[in-house]
């Protein structure tokens, strides 16, 4: 009797610590608290203000939301992946005469190995083998 195995369902959803919120999310938040500490240490309290509400928007953005169900992050990944591509890819067919010989001189052409052809088979050699074949190696050629 084969044994039955449980199948993990949901593998794609992040573990939660405290409540709703999870490792990556608490992380996230954790820097942001420590940038904004030294935001404070460095800056008036005006600017600290400005920046420190800059910064804590951003984290929240990095850490709370999800385009087409995907975390904000993955997202901005795959946005400056796509951004940084040259939007148009052309492929240039010719090469300069110094790569051609770096390339010809890297790739050992081989010939290819000739090509044995053999004869067809003459009619009376189909004949015989088929007969051997039919009647399961009775009949022998090389007898007769």
């Amino acid at each position: 009797m084969p044994e039955k195995f449980v199948v993990p369902q949901f593998i794609d959803t992040e573990d939660k610590i405290l409540g709703p919120i999870t490792v990556r999310q608490f992380l996230v938040m954790l820097a942001a608290v420590f940038i904004i500490f030294i935001e404070y240490k460095l800056f008036r309290f005006g600017y600290f203000v400005v920046i420190g509400v800059l910064t804590a928007a951003v984290a929240s953005v990095f850490s709370f939301l999800k385009i087409n169900g995907q975390p904000f992050h993955i997202f901005f990944v795959n946005f400056l992946q796509t951004s940084l591509r040259p939007p148009l890819r052309v492929w240039h067919k010719d090469l300069a005469d110094a790569e051609l010989r770096l390339y010809i001189a890297l790739k050992k052409v081989v010939p290819p190995p000739p090509v044995i052809i053999k004869p067809p088979p003459t009619s009376s050699h189909l004949r015989d083998m088929a007969l051997t074949v039919n009647t399961g190696g009775v009949y022998n050629p090389e007898e007769s």
